[in-house]
């Protein structure tokens, strides 16, 4: 195992740590939970986890043996419904926790924030409980102080705050192991999302966008690797770390949306049931291309050197190697068994335009007739 598979590293007094390494859950959770002086743990995590697999009990059986244990919730369905988030809440006081550990992809990492959320709303001011994440996905919610849930209505809602980001992460691709291959890989995709899209983000600085190239770079490496070979530890911790570079941890005063396809994927997923991850695979490639026609002279030409990155010949244009690079997103999805489309999730027809001017705003807007047209060659 290479020695640079293992280590932490940690940037501000809220984060008090990132710890990667095959097993270091460990040693990292005690020290984390020493550094927040937290007394009492809630696991959260997702129903599929705590009863087909031992990755929970691992983490409760460190809890426990450093009497940090509370409780564990397990009632986070994909999406992170909010009736769900009001149990968390509710489990939360219960069991006295000063601190949760989620344990999971982005679906209770978001939800721990939710609850976390929901605690500060009942209190009337930042409450000065944190979460440390333990993700077995490469989903990347982890990093950001935005949450994503699921109301009442089926229609997702985000809260965003700093006080939401977790406190500590642990990559521990050991507990990875029980991820299923579509999960594991789909969300690979959803990391690869992040990177790309965060190549034209708002407020991304260039030392962070020449990260995303590294990402790419390691995702697209990696991932067909990973399918071939689901149980190299060594190869999923690598990509554990391409998810932490895809979406590095930035001090932002206000959460800054990510592209058009982070856009799409919020309108499709918790309404049509499906997964982020399979969003990203269905979505990506089709908005790329379309920057060629919407991006800024700029955006194109940060999307456009990906291609050094990723070892491929320049077309000789910008707009040529924009094409090139969606090309080249998509034959990664059909390579790892992951193209889609939106007559498998049962997605009417007729809902296209609405989706639409959800994701770009306004139908006057000039992306609107851009993705709808995206939106129809996705159920072919």
């Amino acid at each position: 195992m290479a020695s640079d598979l293992t280590g932490s590293y940690a940037y501000s007094d809220s984060l008090k740590g990132i710890h990667f390494g095959p097993g270091s859950t460990a040693t990292a959770l005690p020290k984390l939970l020493d550094a927040l002086g937290a007394k009492k743990a809630l696991i959260v995590t997702g129903r599929s986890l705590f009863t087909k697999t031992d990755v929970v009990k691992t983490v409760e059986g460190i809890l426990k043996a450093h009497d940090a244990y509370g409780a564990t919730f397990y009632e986070i369905g994909e999406h992170a419904p909010v009736a769900g988030i009001r149990r968390g809440v509710q489990a939360f006081k219960d069991a006295g926790a000063d601190v949760i550990v989620s344990v999971g992809g982005g679906s209770p990492v978001d939800a721990a924030k939710a609850i976390l959320h929901f605690v500060q709303q009942e209190s009337g001011a930042p409450a000065p409980f944190k979460q440390i994440a333990i993700p077995t996905t490469l989903s990347a919610a982890e990093y950001t102080m935005g949450a994503g849930f699921t109301d009442d209505s089926g229609n997702k809602v985000a809260v965003a705050s700093p006080s939401l980001v977790p406190a500590g992460i642990i990559l521990d691709a050991q507990l990875t192991l029980a991820t299923p291959e579509r999960l594991w890989l789909s969300t690979g995709l959803r990391a690869l999302d992040h990177a790309v899209e965060s190549l034209y983000r708002p407020g991304v600085p260039p030392p962070l966008k020449h990260l995303c190239y590294a990402a790419l770079a390691d995702l697209f490496t990696y991932l067909p690797l990973s399918k071939a070979h689901p149980e190299d530890v060594s190869t999923r911790q690598k990509l554990q770390i391409a998810s932490w570079m895809s979406i590095w941890p930035m001090q932002l005063e206000k959460f800054v949306a990510f592209g058009l396809s982070h856009g799409l994927g919020h309108r499709l997923g918790a309404r049509y049931g499906i997964p982020h991850g399979i969003t990203s695979c269905l979505t990506l490639a089709p908005v790329v291309a379309a920057k060629v026609e919407l991006g800024s002279p700029q955006d194109k030409e940060w999307l456009a050197n990906a291609l050094f990155y990723l070892r491929k010949p320049s077309t000789g244009s910008v707009d040529g190697d924009v094409l090139e690079l969606s090309k080249s997103i998509q034959q990664l999805v059909n390579d790892l068994g992951l193209h889609s489309t939106l007559s498998q999730y049962n997605v009417p027809k007729e809902d296209v335009q609405q989706i639409a001017e959800l994701a770009v705003g306004k139908k006057e807007d000039p992306a609107f007739v851009k993705t709808v047209a995206i939106l129809e060659a996705l159920y072919e």
